[in-house]
């Protein structure tokens, strides 16, 4: 039975993930922050009949909460699938670039870069045991700085500057780490789960977590011959996922 990761994972997109994976035979450590929010998650999982599911605490902005999740973790497995860096806060709106605090950038960048960096790191000691490893960070077409410089993108207008800015340096890490692991199994690949309705947004996205959830586990699934070090974005680009960095 592979496995799987999954932080931010007891809510909404990742939640979504988690059950196509655990569909797909996957055994899944679903990440959350709030203890008692993730075990709700995993028995709504567990009333589904989804039972390969195992809850791990694990707040991505604190070191010593991610050494615990890799213990606990490593106590069942020696072996980790995949990874899904999914945790991500978006910093309240509206974000702009004169008004935003340096306080704000370090609490978003702290979880949405930092916090990637973290995990990854402290987990690919697992994935490098696995035959097929597999690392998605899950980001956003608002990161996409071409995108933004495009007035006819259609969501030129909705600027973020403290949250966009976070998503285009995942993508650069998520480049770069790629680069490092190229002569290895290991694909890591960026994914945009699309604007999808979801509390992050107060609800005002316009696709749905099951949407979201198949896009994102679809990355975490591909073969030998599948992408790496790319930027994948269904929603701008449902014919092949292509989208401009």
């Amino acid at each position: 039975m592979k496995t799987v990761f999954i932080t931010g994972a007891n809510k909404s997109i990742g939640l979504a993930t988690a059950r196509v994976l655990l569909r797909q035979g996957y055994r899944v450590y679903l990440g959350s922050r709030d203890p008692q929010r993730g075990q709700e998650a995993a028995a709504q999982l567990r009333a589904e009949g989804l039972d390969a599911v195992e809850v791990i605490q694990i707040d991505v902005s604190d070191s010593d909460s991610v050494a615990r999740a890799r213990h606990e973790v490593g106590r069942s497995t020696d072996v980790l699938d995949v990874l899904i860096n999914n945790a991500g806060i978006s910093g309240g709106m509206p974000q702009n670039a004169l008004g935003a605090s340096i306080e704000a950038y370090r609490r978003v960048f702290e979880t949405n870069v930092f916090g990637v960096v973290r995990v990854t790191q402290a987990f690919i000691d697992l994935l490098r045991n696995s035959p097929e490893p597999r690392i998605v960070n899950v980001s956003s077409s608002q990161g996409s700085l071409t995108l933004h410089t495009d007035p006819g993108y259609r969501y030129y207008h909705h600027k973020g500057a403290v949250y966009h800015p976070s998503k285009a340096a995942l993508n650069m890490y998520t480049i770069d780490l790629a680069y490092e692991l190229r002569d290895t199994p290991f694909r890591v690949n960026a994914v945009d789960p699309g604007f999808v309705a979801t509390d992050f947004n107060n609800h005002r996205g316009t696709g749905t977590v099951e949407e979201a959830g198949a896009r994102i586990a679809r990355y975490a699934m591909i073969g030998a011959d599948g992408p790496t070090g790319t930027f994948i974005s269904e929603e701008y680009n449902p014919e092949t996922g292509a989208i401009p960095w």
